[in-house]
């Protein structure tokens, strides 16, 4: 199954989040371009983010995170 715009969208919302801290979150605010706004409310839906404007990562959204930054390590950093 390919990646959907929307899914991609997500995906960029989640790899902005540090894991620094569980304390660190993200706020994505109603003026941001629609398609973040919409991408970070359906991660709340999916209950990976803990507001409808980002907030904090769950615990699964934070393996969720984990992971999306680790694909991206990997696709970055191979040589073409």
């Amino acid at each position: 199954m390919p990646f959907s715009v929307e899914l991609i969208d997500e995906l960029n919302v989640l790899v902005r989040f540090s894991l620094s801290s569980e304390m660190t979150g993200l706020k994505i605010h109603n003026d941001a371009d629609p398609r973040w706004v919409e991408a970070t409310h359906r991660l709340y839906n999916k209950k990976l983010v803990t507001s409808l404007d980002g907030g904090y990562l769950t615990a699964i959204g934070r393996d969720a995170v984990e992971h999306a930054k680790e694909a991206l390590r990997i696709l970055t950093s191979l040589p073409g």
